[in-house]
């Protein structure tokens, strides 16, 4: 992920509070042995973390004319392992990612010919320690060099010593026995330097252009993240363009509200709309992007959307009033290409803020297993510095009781430090600020264990906390530096205060399909995942895809995670639920595709628990 810089400019609501999140940052730089999440394994860590959270679900439900056809259970499935599904004649293809295991990962082969039936009858294994995701889609393409049906799907690694990066095509015009045509190909440069592998890749989409055809990937580890693929030749993929849309295009950069800051490609469709390719990109805290991609290597923008400046669902329906997070996730056209709905994935139903007695907010991150600040309650206390707090270190000062300690990023673990300040006593919290470097300065997230609250920030704000004039983020950058520079142990700095409010799941959204700045019409959620009774032992309550209708311009479908299956119609602007489907004992969906079956829609789910649901929906 990359991250456009505001020091002390606002709050942002970072990932979850509860003990095991994992919130990740920026995009520029290597992963370090510390326990910081950034850079290089960010996605990785950011769907390890979100994925299948929280225990517990909704009850069973099944109201809106939805016709459960049939569920298989796949192979080798734990709780978790079910990511992505596709459809492409008769067969659907549904992902088993590494978040959970790094074992029995590929891609699940069922026959649907008769959706009643389904069967499975080929699993295509990964590469050891590499697994797909969000990226699983066949389609069939006609080019000078292949004729056929192909399945792309991504690679990301769960073992950094046999897994690959980049993506796969493989031959499924016999889908029962699939052939591999190209495995791990990608970008392997990162931001200008070449290296052994290409970068891991966290979605796929390709696209039958005519005589040519093409792939979109997302570049997990470095700022130009849109790689452009031409697969004409499906066994000789050549990358022949790298876009980075915040620099290339900057009018997507919205900068009110100033907590969205985490600018980076998630996911991406291609759809011929009169005569031109057109890109619609989910760009977190970007937006919603439309390129038009009819000359792949020359892209042109077309539209985009903005957050507004107060989330609207949760104002709606709790009455609570703050900023959008943003996390643009996935969107689809609908069939008549006047709408576009795209789905705004937050795992976690609590904001995050921290702001100094100087009259400074800034943004500070919490550790993966350190205890949470209880929603609607705040942490406080003066700052002191505590050093590097490594073993060997001159020993961290005790505090008041009252204090929260900082230390300085450097030689030791995150949990390392931590344990040393709690040695010490007297302390509340603990804040670790970033250190110099190439893949030092901006913010980071921190795979941490301790029993007070860790945060961390960027190396920015600890100059501000101490008072340090003089910071410039191009030496940073530069530089080699460890500790804050001048600031004697023992220091006292600010007073700080930091807070955790209930701010709801992510939702969904609908844009009139239009040039320019798109215009929002309106926005959908379940009622449960803006209500805070059920921020916590309901599942993951939050939107995860959408899939449009093959037959109805004002008909689409959502998996919904925990929230089940979704069926919403377009009326009079707004979105509409007219179905919903619980099964018994609760659903974790996560992928979505409509599919056509003797003149018929059906819609498939897959259930991260389970595996393959199939519906069909009468018309509402």
């Amino acid at each position: 992920m990359k991250m456009t810089k505001r020091h002390l400019a606002a709050f942002v609501a970072i990932g979850s509070l509860s003990a095991g999140s994992i919130t990740v940052w920026a995009h520029d730089g290597a992963s370090s042995d510390d326990g910081t999440i950034d850079n290089a394994k960010i996605t990785h860590a950011h769907h390890d973390a979100q994925h299948g959270g929280d225990a517990g679900h909704l009850p069973a439900v099944q109201s809106g004319n939805i016709q459960l056809v049939s569920k298989l259970a796949l192979k080798n499935v734990v709780p978790g392992k079910i990511a992505d599904v596709g459809v492409h004649n008769g067969y659907a293809y549904l992902g088993a990612w590494g978040g959970e295991t790094c074992k029995y990962n590929g891609v699940h082969v069922v026959d649907i010919r008769n959706p009643a039936t389904p069967k499975e009858v080929a699993f295509i294994g990964s590469k050891e320690g590499s697994y797909p995701g969000e990226g699983v889609q066949a389609l069939s393409i006609s080019t000078t060099s292949f004729t056929g049906d192909i399945l792309v799907t991504n690679n990301e690694k769960c073992n950094d010593n046999t897994g690959f990066g980049g993506f796969n095509i493989y031959d499924v015009t016999n889908p029962a026995h699939p052939t591999p045509l190209t495995e791990g190909y990608g970008d392997s440069t990162v931001n200008g330097q070449g290296k052994k592998a290409a970068n891991e890749t966290h979605s796929v989409f390709a696209w039958d252009a005519g005589d040519k055809a093409y792939a979109v990937i997302v570049d997990n580890e470095e700022g130009r993240d849109v790689d452009i693929i031409d697969i004409t030749n499906p066994k000789k993929p050549k990358l022949i363009r790298e876009y980075d849309l915040d620099e290339d295009f900057r009018l997507i950069v919205q900068t009110d509200p100033s907590n969205l800051v985490q600018i980076f490609l998630h996911d991406m469709v291609v759809k011929q709309i009169a005569g031109r390719q057109i890109m619609l990109l989910s760009y977190w805290d970007g937006g919603y992007v439309k390129l038009d991609v009819t000359v792949p290597t020359a892209a042109t923008y077309v539209a985009d959307s903005d957050f507004g400046l107060v989330d609207p669902e949760l104002l709606e329906q709790a009455g609570l009033s703050e900023v959008p997070e943003g996390n643009a996730h996935q969107a689809e056209f609908t069939l008549n290409n006047d709408y576009i709905i795209a789905a705004d994935e937050d795992f976690s139903p609590t904001g995050f803020d921290a702001s100094s007695d100087d009259g400074g907010q800034f943004f500070a991150v919490p550790g993966s297993n350190t205890p949470a600040i209880p929603v609607g309650g705040t942490l406080s206390g003066e700052t002191v510095y505590g050093g590097r707090a490594c073993i060997g270190d001159v020993a961290v000062p005790a505090g008041d009781g009252t204090q929260i300690a900082v230390v300085a990023r450097g030689l030791c673990t995150f949990t390392e430090k931590i344990a040393n300040v709690e040695a010490a006593g007297g302390y509340v919290g603990a804040i670790v600020v970033n250190r110099e470097g190439a893949d030092g300065c901006t913010a980071f997230g921190m795979s941490v264990a301790g029993t007070i609250p860790a945060v961390s920030v960027d190396r920015g704000v600890g100059y501000d906390l101490f008072d340090l004039a003089g910071y410039n983020e191009a030496v940073c950058l530069a530089g080699v530096g460890q500790e804050l520079p001048g600031v004697a142990l023992g220091a006292l700095g600010d007073t700080v205060e930091m807070r955790s409010f209930f701010d709801g799941w992510g939702y969904v959204h609908l844009y009139s399909n239009t040039n320019g700045k798109l215009v929002e019409l309106d926005t959908y959620a379940i009622p449960e995942a803006m209500d805070p009774a059920f921020a916590d032992g309901f599942g993951d309550l939050s939107v995860h895809e959408v899939a449009t209708s093959l037959v109805d311009p004002a008909l689409a479908y959502i998996s919904y995670y925990s929230g089940g299956f979704r069926v919403v119609r377009i009326l009079n602007g707004k979105l509409v639920e007219v179905g919903k489907f619980i099964d018994e004992g609760g659903n974790n969906f996560w992928g979505v595709q409509a599919f056509m079956h003797a003149g018929t829609e059906y819609v498939a789910a897959s259930d991260r628990d389970h595996g393959l649901y199939i519906f069909k929906v009468m018309t509402p």
